[in-house]
């Protein structure tokens, strides 16, 4: 009925605790930040394109 295991968050939390996890799910989880940080910058040049392209609009 209960379980005295801790349940493992399917994502990552910054600053949660590592230390009882596998060589492989340290390894998914830097798989999946790192394909985090791809989105983020590429949200990042989104941005700032639009932002060029509305500067360039206004420029006299």
């Amino acid at each position: 009925m209960f379980d005295d295991e801790p349940v493992k968050p399917k994502g990552h939390v910054v600053g949660m605790p590592i230390d009882t996890m596998s060589v492989e799910e340290l390894n998914d989880r830097i798989g999946m930040l790192e394909d985090e940080i791809a989105r983020l910058r590429e949200s990042i040049a989104a941005r700032q394109k639009t932002k060029a392209a509305a500067e360039s609009i206004f420029k006299i």
